[in-house]
């Protein structure tokens, strides 16, 4: 009788390591009540990209209103032509944008660009080098705008760089390798901060009328989530499949001491 009551102490002290350890659909992440309001959709707006702390900058200038720049486009510059300052050939260096919104240039020093759109940017960086050079011509862009893209299955995450500034949420996708088999088409979440706000917006791709809302324009710092199908039976087998052979272990051990119990 003493080894039954054992043995069903080691089935109740099983019982609660499984479901101390239980990891079933443990890995699904940003869920949303039933009675979520999500952001409508339509309401988003094409925006330009505005410049924040911590990006990275490529930054060339140009004299004389990009004339070099012409001349190497349309491929007329002969090659000693093209070796010069960076106000001859427009040479190419990265800048970091500090997080008091700061950059440091050469020749001018610090200048605030965080806030401002590219266009503004270049005009700031125009205005500021016009005191030195004759009709200066900039060109900026932010080299780590980046998504985040979760296609549905644990590690499959993707960070994406933006090549294109009309990357869809269906390219980001498709960067990302598309959603993965366990991924749950009907329900994908883009996550964006618009100033101090979180938006969160709910798509159904499962369908071909979903189609307009995957050619919705990503944005720096977004988060495309495609939620999880729950695998709940594999789940349970691959959580309890250890504990089953621990039982059998001790039944085992019990089966054992009771037959040298008898005897």
């Amino acid at each position: 009788m003493r080894s039954k009551i054992t043995f069903a102490g080691w089935l109740v002290a099983a019982a609660w390591m499984l479901l101390a350890g239980c990891t079933i659909n443990k890995d699904i992440m940003f869920q949303t009540p039933s009675d979520f309001q999500f952001d409508d959709l339509s309401t988003i707006q094409a925006s330009d990209y505005r410049i924040a702390p911590n990006d990275f900058l490529d930054f060339r200038l140009f004299s004389n209103g990009g004339q070099r720049l012409l001349l190497m486009t349309a491929g007329t510059m002969q090659q000693g032509q093209a070796m010069g300052m960076m106000n001859q050939q427009g040479q190419q260096t990265q800048y970091w944008v500090r997080p008091n919104g700061m950059v440091e240039l050469p020749e001018i020093g610090d200048i605030a660009v965080a806030g401002l759109t590219i266009q503004e940017a270049q005009n700031a960086l125009e205005s500021a080098y016009s005191a030195l050079y004759h009709a200066p011509y900039a060109l900026l862009s932010v080299t780590n705008n980046r998504v985040l893209v979760f296609p549905g299955a644990s590690g499959a995450a993707r960070v994406i760089t933006i090549q294109n500034l009309n990357t869809s949420v269906l390219e980001a996708l498709a960067l990302a390798g598309g959603i993965s088999p366990r991924g749950n088409a009907e329900v994908v979440k883009l996550i964006r901060m618009e100033g101090d706000e979180r938006r969160i917006f709910e798509m159904n791709l499962s369908t071909i009328d979903g189609l307009k809302a995957a050619s919705t324009t990503v944005q720096a710092g977004d988060i495309v989530y495609v939620e999880p199908v729950p695998e709940i039976a594999s789940e349970i087998t691959r959580d309890i499949a250890p504990y089953l052979t621990f039982l059998s272990s001790i039944s085992l051990v019990f089966a054992v001491i009771n037959n040298l119990g008898g005897n």
